[in-house]
């Protein structure tokens, strides 16, 4: 007679047979019922709506949201297909979001089919699909990327309505400095006898300074007898000049998100007091916040750390080699990587206080600090030497996050380009903050990139003069929730003043001891 776990590898086979046919929206059909009833009970499924199945993880919580995240585009993907066959197509909004390198799970993904029942069918944690009964974009236009179905670039900003310009300003300007020539546009706005949108896209180009293509619009509708009034139906002229050659779509976002956002951080964070001319005092300092950083900075990544362990590491009593526990475990194991990474972001530090540019200091040490940060876990034989490679090389997801990081071929693409950004920037706020923002957003490495990004911040912090600032742990809540803001609402004020905050009580602390070591010191007498 089988055992309760042989029973369990026999529907986990099951299961493996339909992943391997990268099946990611599980029906009830497509399992026995004593197969699902085992998998759902054991961890490896989890229920998405009646019917409606994702794998999952047996060590995960059964509540946790990163494995519906992670699994979303493809779920509906394959759920709509067996809905509908071909016959649906994202929204043109959701498209185009899509095709600007937006992949952030919306809470409530806009669906078009001709056999739509114009319903709203609820998906797991808080998100939703509305299926609309409309026409799809005519043939050529409904393009397949990633098993979605999208309207084609310029079929969707053809389509979509004018509050997106004010809304969505950095897709709709990303999507516009996509378009390769008029002819992209024009043949559905003169196919269509669009005279109204084609007077709204020619004032979008002429607005982000495209004045050719704007000009062919207008000139192209009128020859053919239309009557165009061109409108620019943005707030506000673009800040940026539009790129000489073809970029990436997450290039363009970064750039244009960064010209956005600076604003915003300018309005709401301290000014720089500037680059301290004590630079030995300066990174005393620094030395002196080690244990508190340290523990602050890994316990919000969920390592379990105590201020005694990161002070055996320091002093240089921790032993890897005489004690197996130090050996084995894991947190000491972040705890020393973590050390050694400090001292590395603090040689850099002290080159950006003797003047160097924080941008490139950043690209040139970079990769030094994430070697610091787990050649411990290599040397232990937990990570393989290959984990020091770099960049990642495959899809990550944040914990509890709806916002999709780049592909691993747009990271090549989006880490020199902020590097850029950081070298160009005069505003060292800016710099710390956006710096901090971008890096997470991008999500480069693997594993590091919470602990790396601070690090960043904290370089940035450093070359305006500003103390370096630790993110408490017991406000992690606060820290994810403004991250997440900027992330998917492209709302970075709550982190410019979370952030903001941080500084300004650092900058008091330091005050506060300054006059108590200027009371305690002995008067000069006459």
């Amino acid at each position: 007679m089988a055992t309760p776990q042989q029973k369990l590898a026999d529907s986990l086979e099951a299961l493996e047979a339909l992943q391997k046919r990268s099946v990611v929206a599980v029906r009830s059909s497509d399992l026995s019922r004593i197969h699902r009833e085992r998998l759902v009970k054991g961890g490896f499924l989890q229920e998405v709506m009646k019917g409606w199945y994702i794998p999952s993880r047996p060590d995960g919580a059964r509540r946790e949201s990163t494995i519906w995240y992670a699994s979303f585009w493809d779920f509906c993907s394959g759920y709509l297909t067996v809905r509908f066959d071909q016959a649906w197509s994202l929204s043109p909004e959701q498209s185009l979001f899509i095709h600007t390198g937006n992949w952030a799970v919306p809470r409530q993904l806009l669906v078009r089919s001709p056999r739509a029942r114009n319903k709203v069918t609820a998906l797991a944690h808080d998100t939703s699909l509305l299926e609309i009964r409309a026409p799809l974009a005519s043939e050529g236009r409904v393009v397949i990327l990633d098993g979605l179905r999208l309207f084609s670039l310029p079929a969707a900003l053809v389509a979509v309505g004018p509050r997106l310009f004010t809304r969505n300003v950095t897709e709709a300007r990303t999507a516009l400095t996509m378009v390769r020539d008029a002819s992209e546009v024009l043949t559905i706005l003169l196919s269509g006898g669009h005279s109204v949108v084609a007077g709204r896209l020619a004032g979008a180009f002429r607005n982000i300074g495209r004045n050719k293509i704007a000009d062919e619009i207008i000139q192209s509708m009128r020859a053919a007898g239309y009557d165009v009034r061109e409108s620019d139906p943005f707030d506000s002229p673009a800040s940026f000049a539009h790129p000489p050659r073809a970029l990436s779509p997450y290039v363009i976002r970064m750039g244009l998100s960064w010209q956005q956002m600076r604003e915003s951080v300018l309005q709401t964070f301290p000014k720089a007091p500037g680059i301290p001319k004590d630079t030995p005092a300066y990174l005393k300092t620094v030395d002196e916040i080690y244990v508190e950083d340290a523990y602050h900075s890994l316990s919000i990544e969920g390592y379990r750390v105590s201020r005694e362990l990161i002070e055996r590491i320091r002093s240089g009593a921790w032993d890897p080699d005489g004690d197996s526990a130090d050996r084995q475990g894991r947190d000491a194991l972040a705890a020393k990587g973590y050390f050694e990474a400090f001292t590395v972001v603090k040689g850099s530090v002290r080159h950006v206080l003797n003047g160097a540019n924080a941008g490139d200091v950043f690209e040139r040490d970079h990769g030094a600090w994430y070697r610091a940060l787990f050649a411990p876990g290599v040397s232990a034989g937990i990570l393989s030497a290959a984990d020091l490679a770099g960049y990642r090389s495959g899809q990550v997801y944040i914990v509890r996050s709806r916002h999709v990081p780049p592909k691993p071929e747009a990271v090549r693409d989006t880490m020199p380009e902020l590097i850029e950004l950081l070298r160009a920037e005069p505003d060292a706020g800016v710099r710390a903050v956006l710096g901090h923002f971008m890096f997470v957003y991008i999500h480069p490495y693997m594993d590091g990139n919470g602990r790396m990004g601070r690090f960043l911040m904290n370089l940035g912090l450093a070359s305006g003069g500003y103390p370096w600032t630790v993110v408490p742990v017991e406000r992690r809540h606060n820290y994810l929730k403004a991250l997440e803001a900027a992330s998917v609402g492209q709302d970075v004020r709550p982190f410019s003043e979370f952030l903001g905050g941080l500084v300004k009580d650092r900058q008091k602390a330091a005050g506060k001891k300054a006059r108590t070591i200027a009371k305690r010191a002995p008067r000069r007498t006459a």
